[in-house]
């Protein structure tokens, strides 16, 4: 467990869960009469601007860059991400929220974690085994038995909007690892400002009304944290931990959500609630404890990235490239290697697993 604990990875993407666990019942709160395009819209803003500021502050500052530029070829899928997870996601979920409890659909939220794993499984082909397969079946199982209505035996609509963003997240995480080698302060500042202007606009257009200012106001910081920061963290995992398993580590999120939502918000905790955050914890918990270790080979590859000269990044710098001594990006080429040690599909460990050494 000493050793479980100290990956900086799972670190990562655990604290992003935590800060976008609790927006589940803050958004409840704040959005009773708030029209969902312009929360959504305020939220996002409250990020964009939040990380716009962050990053002056930074570039003025002697911090080290945080990754590699974005370049033409990554517009295409950071459109795709803000158009998904910054637009469609947030206003589903607004949507859900207005008719079902803040701590059945902090819960539900495991589906998004479920939508990344198979994307990540079936369309990008990161490694999957049974242990896995079982774990998302009982997340699956734990947000089945959220969603249905057993006094009316019939599908809560709301549940299905709230599904619905899960699914645009989760094609929003698989995109977003294309651009994990990016600036993460960067790409969450871009999808806050387009997602903010774009939400907010459409809400005004449609009869929606900017709230009080106090509700703008901690609507402005809810987003800074739980969107935007959280976003950062977990584009920081992404590059260490490949999508699925940063998925399987940001499905805790709806825990925190409806701790937050029963404890604050007195919601209900009924049988089924229950029953569903014990099959959710027991399939979270199976993908926390997966240990992922055999022979592999590594492809020659040129690419930008951060790094350190670890057992991956053994080569020489130019006169132009930055010193060693510290993490630092620069373009850089890896020889084929191969070797055995635990690691998760990041960068460098992307690899099919249909070959075994004899």
């Amino acid at each position: 467990m000493a050793r479980f604990a100290m990956e900086r990875g799972p670190l990562l993407a655990l604290l992003a869960a935590l800060l976008f666990g609790v927006s589940t019942p803050a958004a409840k709160c704040l959005g009773q009469d708030v029209n969902a395009f312009v929360l959504a819209g305020l939220l996002y803003l409250g990020s964009g601007l939040g990380l716009a500021l962050w990053y002056l502050l930074s570039a003025t500052g002697a911090a080290a860059p945080r990754g590699a530029p974005i370049v033409r070829a990554d517009v295409p899928w950071l459109a795709a991400v803000v158009l998904l997870g910054g637009v469609a996601g947030p206003v589903f979920l607004m949507m859900g929220l207005q008719s079902t409890s803040a701590a059945s659909a902090s819960l539900l939220l495991n589906l998004e974690g479920l939508a990344t794993m198979l994307v990540a499984w079936i369309v990008f082909r990161e490694s999957v085994d049974g242990r896995l397969l079982f774990g998302a079946t009982l997340i699956l199982l734990g947000a089945t038995v959220l969603s249905w209505n057993f006094d009316a035996l019939s599908y809560s609509s709301g549940a299905g909007f709230v599904a619905l963003a899960c699914l645009c997240w989760g094609i929003d995480n698989n995109l977003t690892r294309k651009l994990s080698v990016g600036d993460p302060v960067v790409i969450a500042m871009i999808k806050g400002l387009f997602a903010g202007v774009t939400n907010l606009s459409i809400g005004l257009v449609v009869g929606g009304e900017v709230p009080a200012a106090g509700v703008v106001a901690m609507s402005a910081l809810v987003g800074f944290f739980a969107y935007g920061t959280s976003l950062v963290l977990f584009v920081l995992a992404l590059r260490e931990l490949g999508t699925s398993r940063t998925g399987a580590y940001f499905s805790t999120a709806p825990f925190v959500g409806a701790f937050v939502s029963v404890l604050m918000l007195g919601d209900p905790v009924g049988p089924e609630l229950l029953l569903a955050g014990i099959l959710m914890l027991i399939g979270v918990w199976l993908h926390l404890t997966e240990v992922h270790d055999h022979w592999h080979e590594h492809e020659a590859m040129t690419h930008e990235h951060m790094h350190v000269h670890d057992a991956h990044h053994q080569h020489a710098h130019g006169p132009d490239d930055p010193p060693a001594t510290a993490a630092h990006s620069h373009i850089h080429t890896h020889e084929v290697m191969s070797h055995e040690h635990k690691h998760y599909p990041d960068l460098h460990h992307r690899h099919t697993h249909d070959k075994t050494p004899a």
